[in-house]
C-alpha cells in the first residue's frame, strides 16, 4: 500500500502570498520519498492551489514509480480531500482545474481519500514551510 501526505499553504497573505507545498510518499509504511517547493507567488496563488500542487506532484511521482499498490492520500484539507471524494461541489476555477487532471491521473488506480486533522499531518506541513523559509526545488526523478 502507498499512502501520501500532502499539504500546502500561501504566506503571507492568502490570496496573492508566496505558495509552497510539502508532501512525503510511504509504501508498506516506509517513507520511499518527501518534497517540498514553491508553487509560484503573487496573483493567482492561494492556499488551495497550494494544496492541489502538493497532491499532483506527490500522485505524479507515485505514478512513475509506485507500481500497481492500492493509494491512500491523507490531508488536512477539507476542501481537497472532500472535492476529491465527489461529496463537495467543485465551483472555483482551481478545483475545475486541478481536481480532473488529478482524478485522470488516479484513473484505474484503487485510491482512497482521507482527511486528518492538522496534527496528524505535520510532516507535510512542516516541509511546506521549509519550502517558505527557504525557496526549494525538487532535483529531478532519477531512473530506476
Amino acid at each position: 500500500m502507498i499512502t501520501i501526505y500532502f499539504d500546502g499553504l500561501c504566506r503571507p497573505r492568502n490570496p496573492g502570498g508566496v505558495a509552497t507545498y510539502g508532501y512525503l510518499i510511504y509504501q508498506d509504511r516506509k517513507k520511499v520519498k518527501s518534497g517540498c517547493g514553491v508553487v509560484g507567488s503573487g496573483a493567482g496563488m492561494t492556499n488551495n492551489v497550494a494544496e492541489y500542487s502538493a497532491l499532483k506532484r506527490a500522485v505524479e511521482w507515485v505514478i512513475r514509480h509506485g507500481g500497481d499498490d492500492e493509494i491512500v492520500i491523507k490531508g488536512d484539507s477539507q476542501l481537497v480531500i472532500h472535492q476529491m471524494n465527489g461529496t463537495w461541489q467543485i465551483k472555483s476555477e482551481t478545483s475545475k482545474k486541478f481536481v480532473p487532471e488529478i482524478r485522470s491521473l488516479l484513473e484505474g488506480r484503487k485510491t482512497r481519500f482521507i482527511w486528518i486533522p492538522r496534527e496528524e499531518n505535520t510532516e507535510a506541513d512542516l516541509l511546506s514551510n521549509v519550502a517558505y523559509s527557504q525557496p526549494c526545488r525538487e532535483p529531478p526523478d532519477r531512473a530506476g
